[in-house]
């Protein structure tokens, strides 16, 4: 589970779009690569975790 979080988290650092504001505010306060990636790891476990109790979908707002 820990990779392939880690693998999703590498191509939302990417991709940017949907993490964007997080990426941004981490290389502001002058965060390791690392770090950001796995924060971006932990948001998406999170709403994977609504997803599933919700029962909806992802939404990039």
């Amino acid at each position: 589970m820990r990779d392939a979080l880690y693998m999703a988290a590498l191509v939302a650092y990417r991709m940017r779009a949907p993490f964007a504001r997080l990426v941004q505010a981490m290389q502001a306060k002058n965060k390791p690569f690392k770090v950001m990636i796995i924060a971006i790891a932990r948001k998406l476990l999170v709403i994977a975790n609504a997803i599933l109790r919700d029962k909806t979908t992802f939404k990039t707002y």
